[in-house]
């Protein structure tokens, strides 16, 4: 017999060492990555003017100038914030030497004409009154042109500066019952919009060619871009990203597109609106502007953390989202968009107001985390970074530079189609996109309707290939998965056992224990200390992942050990499929129905187990027949039975020898000769007490017991000399032997990083966006078990593997998942990098003079909050369920110190002497009707509304504009109107109309309520001592937000 030369060690072979190192180091390598990508913006480059046109330094100082004090739209700060850009605006063109004109607009008296007066040519710092027709009824307008330099062609730019526009609108209302009154709004719009006139565009000045919104004339050309950035804040929140850097972006991209040799073809709108933070207004007053109707596609920059990645939120298609992908750090995916369309995210953007109202398409681009910063006072420049400004300032510029130079008709409607009258521009029709990063240097984009296809044809083909493979393994007599026992062509008491059905069951036991587990920790965590997410999101992942891992290779690996198995990779990957088919199949109902796009990674993932289920089932080519292996081992046991040895030993009948040859070694006493695991056979005199142990090594990957008299080499060769019982694992099946040996890391290589990458991309992404917002009263259960679920998706394609593992990663994730478990369990869940935010308001009965100061919060929280706050000490405070839009949260109040928003006392009296002069109102009933009307008015405010008790059907402000888009009212009536002036103390006139009860007649009834103005601008110190009072003994982990409109109300009550 020749002798066998050893084998070299091979670092790629189906045993533990190879397999534990590999796996783990690619896991590893693929993780980080994306944590980095995740937590680390890109650097912004060294040189302050990387292109022309563009001043990263001047942009910095920009944002540190616009966020200095805060500027709700209710704030004097806000008016010099306005002044403010505008004189930046014109310092900009004047630095890059452009023509420009400044038109202001302005309400005035009635409107005495249509046409357009005449304009002559006027040096700068000179006003020429004008009047042109009006895009409202009732009005003025006065034009202020300021003009460079003298010449005869059409403004290069044209700001208008919007005195005039105004907008009302309403907003149902949702419970859990249904539809409910809903809330309706009056707003005077202060906007700032730059027009940067394209090369291909009109030059003439279309926009005064209107009539209320219908356009006379068209404007020529394919229609140019909007980029759109609100420059008010919060009351509490010095808006740095909220919106701070989207507005220096818009400055830079006027800066930019003004700079010689950078003029875009199509024309560029940059629209800096006021009053985003209350209901969106300063975008429905910009519908009401003719130049709303130039612009095809938009580009709208938010915020909603303090820092960090400007993620692509939600784009309108797949056509506008490409220009996107130009980014050189392109961040987001298509799950965030899902989020907004299936309302799971309650808050909105400008986004709708474009999309919905003005019919464009666009993109919306943001700052996402962290939402605890998000209207507090550490969203500021200390808590940003100038690299965060680049990473939103770059993409903007690379995505304008794409819409301004594409001249195509991809973003216009039919061409027969003429313009209609309901505001809407006729931009086309896009498809619904599928988008995402890749480690945020690359960018995927391609159409929902491919993704269906390609899911449809994935869920056809794919049980197909694997039931054709399948099937030719049986005719090739080689489907050695779900076989028992054959009989040989040779006469024996017994047939062979194959145990092809051992390692069926294991996988799905181990996957149903480990992901019950984690569902369990989940429910834990969410019981016993529901916030520690909120500060220790990574801490929560280490343990969900360690303890899915963790239990899952005990029970492959404790299986493995009790009964070895060549089948278990084939099963595990067969089940893995299933499950996945099945999954995708609902993921494919969700594309067509719903057209949600969210579950693109599943495709992959499907893709990937296919695929590695197909190459596990195409391995079974390679071992022999089932007859040829069941002959040969009947030929061996019938060489056993006339050996010497074996005639000698007479102990042994021949079907306990049959089982000794075709088990695995150390099963040839005690292995299964059933089809099922955990079968055993009868015991024998010469049955083992102990079942054996196995063991291996690097080195010798197969060992096969060499237990006959005469060698079983000689004995494992057949007629032909083929060695077909040699090589197998270990212990495991004898025929196994010829499976190769390498395959297991094509399957990996395949699986791990599309499963990594892409599910752990989308993984970080849910955690993060949700892991703060318990906070606002959502649930936390559900980030619990998405970050469960998305660990299962994770670590499901290791469970091929698993058994194969050593100890020593299980053991140490052991370690890890003990401590993490019991730091979440007890650790205290804020701190000061994460506050706890708790939300502020002050109410005052101006006539009685009473004044309640509320926290709203999370209990137990707020209530051990207000127990710092000296003026609560030795109250009584009242604590009861919110009841302003915040779900899940309580509000905690007590007598305050008195605010001193009105400076209408002499210094030193108490402020509530002046109380009643805050706020005064007229009404008056009209005989006969259920109407009444209202003269209200505030001092220091330019913000009131009226609170009804029972819903109105309908209203109206006197000087209001008419917009069929938006309904004054909604469908179940209204019971409050929110009220908004620009200018300060003045006056509105209100007219109201109450529906008649059934079996009452008009002017039977009444109407009772209250008249409530803001207060919102605390950039002073004492002006709202209770709120000073709360920032400065709180403690470090808490931020204080505002939990309305005004952070003071002051209120009277009205009887009609």
């Amino acid at each position: 017999m020749p002798i066998r030369k050893p084998r070299a060690p091979n670092p790629f072979l189906f045993a533990p060492l190879p397999v534990t190192i590999i796996t783990t180091v690619a896991y590893v390598a693929l993780v980080v990555p994306l944590l980095v990508v995740h937590l680390v913006v890109p650097s912004a480059p060294r040189n302050e003017t990387p292109v022309k046109g563009i001043n990263i330094s001047e942009a910095w100082g920009d944002l540190q100038e616009l966020t200095s004090a805060y500027r709700p739209y209710n704030s004097r700060r806000n008016d010099e914030v306005r002044d403010w850009l505008l004189r930046r605006v014109e310092a900009i063109l004047g630095a890059n030497d452009v023509r420009y004109s400044a038109q202001k607009l302005r309400a005035g008296t009635r409107c005495v004409g249509k046409g357009n007066s005449s304009r002559s040519v006027i040096p700068p710092g000179h006003i020429v009154p004008t009047a042109p027709s009006s895009p409202e009824s009732d009005c003025l307008d006065e034009l202020v042109r300021h003009r460079r330099k003298t010449a005869t062609a059409s403004d290069a730019v044209i700001i208008f500066d919007d005195m005039l526009s105004n907008v009302t609108f309403s907003a149902g209302g949702v419970s859990a019952s249904g539809l409910t009154p809903g809330q309706s709004v009056y707003f005077e719009g202060t906007n700032i919009i730059v027009y940067i006139r394209g090369s291909e565009d009109d030059d003439s000045e279309w926009w005064n060619n209107h009539k209320d919104l219908g356009l006379t004339k068209k404007p020529s050309g394919r229609g140019g871009v909007l980029v759109n950035a609100h420059y008010d804040s919060v009351s509490t929140g010095y808006g740095a990203t909220d919106d701070g850097v989207g507005v220096v972006t818009v400055l830079q991209m006027i800066k930019y597109f003004t700079t010689p040799g950078n003029t875009p073809k199509k024309g560029l709108v940059a629209l800096l609106n006021n009053g985003e933070e209350d209901f969106l207004n300063g975008a429905r007053a910009f519908a009401r502007h003719p130049i709303s109707q130039f612009a095809h596609t938009f580009l709208n920059l938010e915020g909603a953390g303090a820092g960090g990645r400007a993620t692509l939120f939600r784009s309108t298609d797949t056509e506008v989202t490409r220009f996107y992908g130009r980014s050189r750090h392109p961040f987001g995916t298509v799950v965030s968009g899902d989020g907004f369309k299936r309302g799971l995210i309650r808050s909105q953007t400008d986004y709708i107001i474009f999309n919905g109202v003005l019919g464009l398409r666009g993109l919306d681009v943001a700052f996402w985390e962290p939402r605890a910063r998000y209207h507090t006072d550490q969203d500021d420049t200390r808590h940003t970074s100038i690299d965060s400004l680049w990473h939103m300032l770059s993409a903007s510029l690379s995505t304008l530079q794409g819409l301004t130079s594409d001249t195509s008709s991809t973003f216009e409607g039919p061409a027969d189609e003429v313009m209609k009258n309901d505001g809407k521009v006729q931009s086309g029709k896009g498809s619904d996109g599928v988008w995402f990063d890749l480690f945020g240097c690359a960018f995927a984009v391609f159409r929902l309707h491919t993704l269906f296809a390609l899911s449809l044809t994935l869920l056809m083909v794919s049980p197909l290939t694997i039931t054709t493979i399948v099937f030719l393994l049986q005719k090739r007599d080689k489907l050695y998965l779900f076989s028992r026992k054959v009989q040989p062509e040779m006469s024996l008491d017994d047939p062979i056992p194959l145990y092809g059905w051992r390692g069926l069951t294991r996988f799905p036991i181990a996957f149903v224990v480990a992901s019950a587990a984690v569902i369990g920790l989940a429910f834990l965590i969410a019981k016993v200390n529901p916030l520690i997410v909120y500060s220790s999101q990574y801490a929560v992942w280490s343990m969900i992942l360690s303890a899915w891992l963790v239990l899952a290779w005990s029970v492959l690996r404790g299986a493995d050990d009790m009964r070895p198995s060549a089948l278990h990779r084939g099963y595990a990957w067969l089940w893995l499929f299933v499950g996945s088919w099945a999954v995708m199949v609902w993921v494919t109902v969700l594309e067509d129905r719903l057209r949600i796009a969210g579950g693109y990674f599943l495709f992959f993932y499907l893709a990937a187990v296919f695929l590695a289920t197909t190459i596990t089932l195409v391995e079974y080519f390679a071992l022999p027949t089932i007859s040829e292996y069941v002959n040969h081992a009947g030929r061996d046991q019938l060489r056993r039975i006339d050996s010497p040895s074996t005639q000698r030993s007479g102990s042994r009948s021949a079907s306990s020898l049959v089982a000794s040859s075709t088990q695995p070694a150390d099963e040839s006493s005690t292995g299964s000769h059933g089809p099922h695991e955990g079968e055993e056979p009868e015991p024998t005199e010469s049955t083992p007490l102990f079942h054996s142990e196995r063991r291996t090594t690097f080195a010798n990957y197969s060992r096969s017991s060499r237990r006959a008299s005469g060698g079983e080499d000689a004995i494992n060769e057949d007629e032909h000399g083929t060695d077909i019982m040699t090589d197998a694992y270990g212990d495991e099946q004898r025929w196994s032997g010829k499976l190769p040996k390498w395959t297991w890391l094509l399957q990996f290589i395949l699986v791990a990083p599309i499963v990594v990458v892409l599910v752990g991309q989308v993984g970080l992404l849910l955690s993060t966006a949700m892991n703060q917002t318990g906070a606002d009263g959502n649930p936390v259960l559900f980030v619990y078990v998405a970050m469960g679920l998305v660990s299962i998706l994770i670590l499901a394609p290791l469970g091929p593997f698993l058994h194969r593992f050593t100890y020593h990663i299980p053991v140490f994730l052991l370690s890890i998942l003990i401590g993490t478990l019991i730091y979440n369990l007890v650790a205290f869940p804020f701190s000061a990098g994460n506050r706890l935010k708790v939300y502020f308001i002050q109410a005052v009965d101006l006539e009685s003079g009473i004044n309640r100061v509320s926290l709203t919060g999370v209990q137990p929280y707020v209530r051990d909050i207000i127990n710092h706050i000296p003026s609560a000490s030795g109250q009584h405070v009242d604590c009861s369920v919110a009841n302003r839009g915040r779900p899940g949260l309580t509000t905690c109040a007590w007598e305050g110190l008195p605010p001193r928003v009105v400076r209408n006392v002499p210094d030193g009296a108490h402020p509530s002497l002046g109380y009643r002069s805050w706020l005064g109102y007229n009404v008056s009933r009209i005989d006969g009707e259920n109407r009444a009307r209202f003269r209200l008015h505030g001092l220091n405010t330019r913000a009131c509304k009226l609170v009804f008790d029972k819903p109105i059907s309908d209203f109206s402000v006197k000087g209001a504009s008419v917009d069929d888009r938006f309904e004054r009212v909604p469908l179940r009536g209204s019971q409050e109107i929110r009220l908004w002036h620009r200018d300060w103390e003045e006056p509105w006139d209100v007219e109201v109309r109450w529906p008649v009860g059934e079996g009452r007649a008009s002017g039977d009834e009444g109407m009772d309520g209250k008249v409530v103005c803001l207060w919102s601008d605390d950039n002073g110190v004492g002006v709202i001592p209770a709120l000073d009072e709360v920032r400065k003994f709180v403690p470090e982990w808490v931020a204080i937000s505002k939990l309305a409109d005004g952070l003071v109300e002051g209120e009277k009550k009205f009887v009609v």
